[in-house]
């Protein structure tokens, strides 16, 4: 985010966004681009999706726990603030789940 968009936000969020540490950052990529390139490689039927999709669920992982045990981001953004984050993770669950799953059915190679 550039800094006009970090002073747009109100107070609170702009302390959050700026304590975040570079390893909850790092997480952050590995799920993002584990998932997107291990999605792309389990419609191209890789083994290698699984791989990428476990990298991506661990850095989910990681990041919500600094999201929700090391930061206040629960008090920043109240409970509504939790919806997107549990979908993600479900998502990053399921996405594993269907990568193990074509693997041990042989669908991928």
């Amino acid at each position: 985010m550039t800094q006009e968009a970090i002073a747009a936000l109100p107070q609170a969020e702009q302390e959050l966004y700026l304590s975040t540490p570079m390893w909850a950052t790092i997480a952050f990529g590995c799920a993002v681009w584990g998932g997107a390139i291990g999605c792309l490689l389990l419609l191209l039927k890789n083994a290698a999706a699984l791989y990428l999709l476990v990298l991506s669920a661990c850095g989910v992982a990681v990041q919500m726990f600094h999201a929700f045990v090391i930061s206040d981001s629960f008090e920043v953004f109240g409970p509504g603030g939790a919806i997107t984050p549990v979908m993600i993770a479900v998502v990053a669950v399921a996405l594993v789940w269907l990568s193990v799953k074509s693997k041990n059915d042989g669908w991928l190679r």
